[in-house]
């Protein structure tokens, strides 16, 4: 049986909130080992830690395509308004 991940996820998907690219590798990562677990072929002792990691991650990954969402939304409107000055 393979020993489980879950710490590194758990971090990982905290990470996630500060840094960019960790929360999609925690979701990522997570529904691996999730499925391994479910699988019998890895250490279920880490299950807990897996899942929570593995939320934080998505959750991470809404924020994410949230912030760049409100980006483009701020340049777009930035744009249209020193249009509309000239």
């Amino acid at each position: 049986m393979k020993p489980h991940r879950g710490v590194l996820i758990l971090v990982l998907g905290i990470l996630g909130f500060f840094c960019c690219i960790c929360a999609p590798l925690a979701w990522w990562m997570g529904s691996q080992d999730m499925a391994e677990i479910e699988a019998g072929r890895m250490d279920p002792e880490g299950k807990q830690l897996t899942q929570v990691g593995m939320i934080l991650g998505i959750v991470g990954c809404v924020l994410l395509i949230l912030g760049i969402i409100i980006q483009v939304a701020m340049v777009a409107l930035a744009g249209g308004v020193a249009a509309v000055g000239n």
